[in-house]
């Protein structure tokens, strides 16, 4: 952008100076030029008033006020000239001479500009040129340098309190936050530690799903300790060129060692933290190399004293065993999905800022978000602020707040989406069946809402919400959500007679759960309490690419026959079921098909209170 600004300029420059130079080219081309002969043809018959000498450029107007120009030799003057030419002295006599001499200025810049101007073109152009290679060196010389360093205003934490970021501003995480608190201790008085013998250690490493504040979490532990903060992600320091990452973690380390005590921040450390020896890219792949480097830097032959290196990934599996020994990532902080009081009060920090309508109660909706990040509930929020502006209301209401949740969990409506009688039949008996298991089975999880309104890929949803955040789940609880989910295929069966595509992701997970109860939980009434398979990945790439079989023909067979006694004793369970409650069934689906929509209340209303 510089460049062409530059060049324009130039450009410009050379417009003007030829355009300077053409108008005083044409005020000299005015006057009508003739020969020598005219001009003392026209003195002699008296027809010349006055003439103007400029070397050898002869200006006269004739007694009609007319205008000529004419040439003589540099080395006769105007009155040899004439006198040359045998013109009577009382001609010359009458005549008004003036003699003018050019400027210094106006003369060199006669004689320089029509040379002049091209090669100041050319210089220019040749100058941008070159500048434009010295930039691309530049930008060659400093390929090997960290990200962290080309612009340190951003990626530095400097000592603003308006813009730091504490543990005040991170709601929940209480174990998380109460591990970072060592940290910042160490960083704001090391000597504590240091005279009893002790080590903080050099590399901690953040560990949980995706949206839980791992990266918050490391800016809140600058800010506290008050230091300069480099961050980075794992994917800037791989390129295409080999060595380059290698250099980068070096220049990373080196800055970091002269700002020390200072925090690096390493995102997506998995991006280049993976397991060696993949087989891939050979021995000198660019990813191990940069890989390699990161474990020297941080317990090496040199010492970096001051410089903590906090880490984030959601993949810990993946994850070199050298990056995760002592000396290095020898700490690990889990920061879990939030429970149920976490949750409230991540959204009272996301809520602060947004008008809530008295009707807005924050613990349920926190009931009804189980599984929710930190990211999802602030994404939340903002889809009902979104929602609310939309309306043109002022305030944000529980209804905006409720639908929301279910944009966040299944996508928005599709109320375009219009299906004829015989679909909307089929799917409110689909959802009817899935409701119906859900209220009569013990232990699945109670109702909150049924709905025959498509909301992303699913014709229509019932949403189940636990009463409790559960860690843990029970064999009953996952043989009762198999007969929830195979509930819509019964009910379609039961009433129509045949059954439709609408069940297809439901009997996906229904087996998916079913053979995880086996091969993984060990779980099974006939099979020994052990699991089947060991999954294998493809470590450069991440994805799982086989199932290394540890176990004999005869044994998947057993397998296989006890995940199909699984699902269908589940899916007698949903008929038999199904034909006993007939009555509510259709009673449900009836109510589906006047309102589309039932609430928890509307939907006990017509079934009564869970046991």
């Amino acid at each position: 952008m510089k460049t062409l600004k530059n060049f324009a300029i130039i450009i410009f420059i050379f417009l003007a100076l030829a355009v300077f130079f053409s108008l005083s080219q044409t005020n000299s081309q005015k006057s009508k030029e003739v020969g020598v002969s005219d001009f003392v043809a026209k003195v002699r018959n008296g027809e010349v008033s006055a003439v103007v000498v400029s070397d050898s450029k002869l200006e006269f107007t004739t007694t009609e006020n007319e205008k000529f120009v004419t040439k003589k030799e540099n080395s006769d003057s105007l009155s040899e000239l004439l006198k040359n030419y045998e013109v009577p002295a009382d001609k010359i006599k009458d005549l008004k001479v003036e003699v003018k001499t050019e400027s210094g200025l106006s003369g060199w810049l006669g004689i320089l500009l029509p040379s002049l101007i091209p090669l100041l073109f050319i210089i220019g152009f040749f100058w941008l040129m070159a500048r434009q290679v010295q930039g691309m060196n530049n930008r060659a010389m400093g390929f090997g340098q960290d990200m962290a360093g080309n612009n340190e205003e951003e990626k530095k934490n400097k000592k603003d309190k308006k813009q730091q970021v504490t543990f005040k501003d991170v709601a929940g995480a209480k174990e998380a936050k109460q591990e970072l608190v060592e940290v910042v201790e160490f960083l704001s008085n090391p000597k504590k530690f240091t005279e009893v013998g002790a080590r903080i250690p050099r590399g901690v490493l953040l560990v949980g799903p995706a949206g839980t504040g791992k990266t918050l979490l490391a800016k809140a532990v600058s800010g506290e300790a008050g230091v300069p903060f480099f961050n980075v992600s794992g994917s800037e320091f791989v390129e295409m060129f080999v060595g380059v990452g290698a250099s980068r973690v070096r220049s990373l380390f080196q800055k970091a060692k002269k700002n020390a005590p200072c925090i690096v921040f390493i995102d997506e450390l998995d991006a280049i933290g993976r397991q060696r020896g993949a087989g891939l890219g050979g021995s000198h792949d660019e990813r191990e190399q940069t890989l390699n480097q990161i474990l020297v830097e941080m317990d090496g032959f040199e010492t970096n004293a001051g410089v903590v290196v906090l880490a984030a990934t959601n993949r810990p599996d993946v994850l070199d065993a050298a990056l995760l020994r002592p000396g290095r990532f020898d700490r690990r902080v889990v920061v879990d999905l939030p429970d149920l009081s976490d949750r409230v009060e991540i959204l009272k920090v996301h809520a602060q800022n947004k008008p809530l309508n008295k009707d807005v109660d924050l613990h349920r909706v926190a009931e009804r978000t189980p599984g929710f990040s930190g990211a999802d509930l602030a994404n939340l929020l903002n889809e009902a602020a979104i929602l609310t502006a939309k309306r043109n209301k002022k305030k944000i209401a529980a209804e905006e707040i409720l639908e929301s949740i279910e944009k966040v969990m299944l996508g928005p409506e599709r109320k375009s989406r219009v299906l004829n009688e015989k679909e909307k039949k089929i799917t409110a008996y689909h959802e009817a069946g899935h409701a119906l298991l859900t209220h009569k089975l013990p232990n699945a999880d109670p109702v909150h809402k049924v709905s025959i309104i498509a909301r992303g890929s699913a014709g229509g949803y019932t949403l189940k919400v636990p009463g409790e955040d559960k860690h843990m789940q029970t064999r009953s609880f996952f043989i009762d959500e198999l007969s929830v989910l195979l509930a819509g295929h019964a009910a379609e069966k039961t009433v129509f007679g045949e059954v439709t595509t609408g069940a297809t992701s439901d009997l996906k997970r229904a087996t998916e759960i079913a053979r995880s109860l086996v091969t993984e939980f060990g779980m099974s009434e006939k099979l020994p309490p052990r699991t089947f398979g060991d999954k294998e990945e493809l470590i450069f790439l991440g994805r799982e690419i086989s199932e290394q079989r540890d176990y004999s023909e005869k044994t998947a067979q057993a397998i296989d026959s006890e995940v199909d006694k699984l699902i269908v004793n589940a899916y007698d369970k949903s008929c038999d079921i199904i034909k006993e409650e007939r009555i509510m069934l259709d009673k449900i689906a009836q109510a589906l098909l006047e309102k589309e929509t039932l609430e928890k209340e509307e939907f006990e209303e017509i079934v009564g209170k869970k046991a």
